[in-house]
């Protein structure tokens, strides 16, 4: 098993397609949930892909739905066999539930454009950043919690550099992302050299939006769109808990602003020689 294996993709796209067999057969959550002898709120978090879902329970959903061709059910029994797996973060304990069913999406997803308006992404982090600000964001966290998450998001950074189809990275930065400073100088210091190398990496693409330019279309919040190889594109966007959009509509609108974003941010080369004369 890899590294980096997740349920949470396979999870997802049952649960999307699960939705719209429901939508087409013109059923409400309450009606399934009845038939189910479940609550309304259980086929929602199974249609999010948030939980697992039994083979028992699929095989009654396919009925209610009237599904009968063959090769359609395979596939989902499949994709309900692989959401039922443990997913490679499950050894670092209870992480916060929004952001490991982030990281399992990202897992399998090709491509990651992100937004950031406040601190370095994740992928790009030093461990001693990383400690800096969990230690600064979650002060009540015991050591060995912030070491669970210290090491997750070492191992989500393995997807940049795996060998089969690295993850291609495009981040544009708020440069309050490297003026502030998070950990103290030193800390700091090897962040902005850290971050600066990677802009050189081919599969990575860096760009800081300066404070010159004003008022911009990302001022909301930070927000990833997560590409797939073979299947709709997600967003995540940044909130006290985070959510995660699938509906072309929302993935349209922030794929836009994001282009916005990258025409008003500073080109890669001129956006690491900011980052490092930050770092002098």
């Amino acid at each position: 098993m890899s590294s980096t294996h997740s349920p949470t993709f396979p999870r997802f796209q049952l649960g999307k397609q699960l939705r719209e067999l429901r939508e087409r057969a013109r059923l409400t959550t309450e009606d399934v949930g009845l038939q189910l002898d479940c609550s309304p709120s259980t086929v929602s978090r199974m249609e999010g892909g948030k939980v697992g879902i039994r083979r028992s329970t699929l095989e009654r959903l396919l009925e209610i739905y009237d599904v009968h061709d063959q090769a359609q059910i395979d596939t989902l029994v499949v994709l309900a066999r692989q959401g039922k797996t443990r997913g490679w973060f499950a050894r670092y304990g209870d992480l916060p539930a929004s952001y490991s069913r982030y990281i399992g999406l990202e897992s399998s997803a090709i491509e990651m454009r992100d937004y950031e308006a406040l601190v370095v992404p994740g992928m790009l982090q030093t461990e001693e950043y990383t400690r800096a600000l969990l230690a600064a964001s979650s002060p009540a966290d015991s050591d060995d919690a912030v070491e669970a998450h210290v090491t997750a998001r070492r191992d989500r950074q393995n997807l940049l550099s795996r060998a089969e189809q690295p993850l291609q990275l495009i981040t544009v930065l708020d440069e309050s992302v490297i003026r502030r400073s998070i950990g103290g100088p030193d800390v700091m210091r090897s962040q902005l050299k850290h971050l600066a190398d990677m802009g050189r990496v081919r599969n990575v693409t860096i760009q800081i939006l300066p404070f010159s330019g004003g008022a911009y279309a990302g001022m909301a919040g930070s927000f990833a769109i997560l590409k797939f190889q073979d299947a709709p594109s997600v967003v995540y966007a940044e909130a006290m808990t985070g959510d995660i959009y699938p509906d072309a509509d929302d993935v349209q609108r922030y794929r836009d602003v994001f282009e916005n974003l990258r025409a008003a941010a500073l080109s890669p080369l001129e956006s690491i020689k900011m980052i490092e004369d930050s770092a002098n």
